[in-house]
């Protein structure tokens, strides 16, 4: 019984900066209707900005999720200016390659300024748990899961709070509904606030995980599991659907072997589509919006 809840904390802390790393991919889905196939190699490319900045400056790394946010966000902006909007407005297949494209192009210039060696973020406290009657609780997981509770909070109360995140919630429901009762919001913001969640999860992800330029091609497989287990566009769905993979990598890596855990994602993605192609809140979320 210790091993199996053992194993379940481990899931959960997890599955708290999973939730986070793939909440920007839902959010740009949910306004943009574009799979944002960059998100991992922004994820990565935030990550080694901590790597740099820890090594340079001897800061908790975690405490850098307050300068790669920001940065992030500026290069969701410009981003979304250079590459997505006019392949969007030309044809929803072309934002896909182009996101790809993008992905390609963000490991190649991290592997020219970085190299092709792993890295990883080593604080004190790396190394380190808690023990709470008999049950481990490793630091850094503790640390970078209730960061993540607390950006996804923000970000939760940003869109549910302020103005631009009504809007940008009404923009995600129908885009010509929200023009037509005169909310106006530039799509720009949902891909800015995308990827600077992205910023915050690959601070995180860096001191929880070793990781190199090719490390992107698995955040983008995990990424979209989340989302279409959760429900495409759906914030509350991606929470609970990161942490339903979590937890099932957990006890497969426990229960089963470590090496099919790697697989726990994508046989999510297989039976999410045969069993409820919507995901776990896609249908509830449509309901909702359409009685609003």
């Amino acid at each position: 019984m210790s091993e199996l809840l053992q194993t379940l904390i481990l899931g959960l802390l997890i599955g708290g900066v999973y939730a986070l790393a793939a909440s920007g991919m839902t959010l740009i889905f949910g306004v943009m209707k574009v799979v944002n196939l960059a998100q991992g190699g922004m994820l990565i490319l935030s990550a080694y900005l901590t790597y740099t900045l820890w090594e340079a400056t001897g800061l908790d790394p975690l405490l850098l999720v307050f300068i790669t946010t920001p940065c992030l966000l500026v290069v969701g902006w410009v981003t979304y200016y250079v590459f997505i909007e006019r392949s969007r407005t030309t044809d929803p297949s072309m934002a896909l390659v182009t996101t790809f494209g993008l992905t390609l192009v963000i490991k190649g210039v991290i592997a020219l300024i970085w190299g092709n060696e792993p890295k990883s973020v080593t604080p004190d406290y790396a190394n380190r748990s808690f023990s709470v009657l008999g049950l481990r609780f490793p630091q850094a997981q503790v640390y970078a899961c209730l960061v993540a509770a607390l950006v996804l909070t923000g970000l939760y109360l940003l869109l549910r709070r302020t103005w631009l995140g009504r809007s940008i919630q009404a923009t995600a429901s129908s885009a010509e509904g929200a023009r037509l009762i005169g909310i106006e919001v530039r799509t720009v913001w949902a891909a800015a606030l995308g990827v600077a969640a992205a910023g915050a999860g690959g601070t995180l992800l860096s001191v929880l995980y070793p990781f190199m330029p090719s490390s992107a091609d698995h955040w983008i497989g995990l990424g979209l599991s989340i989302i279409v287990l959760g429900g495409m566009g759906s914030l509350a769905g991606s929470v609970l659907g990161a942490l339903a993979i979590a937890l099932a990598e957990s006890l497969t890596s426990t229960y089963i072997a470590p090496d099919w855990a790697a697989g726990v994602p994508y046989l999510a993605i297989i039976v999410v589509l045969v069993v409820r192609p919507q995901g776990l809140l896609g249908a509830r979320l449509r309901e909702d919006m359409s009685r609003a």
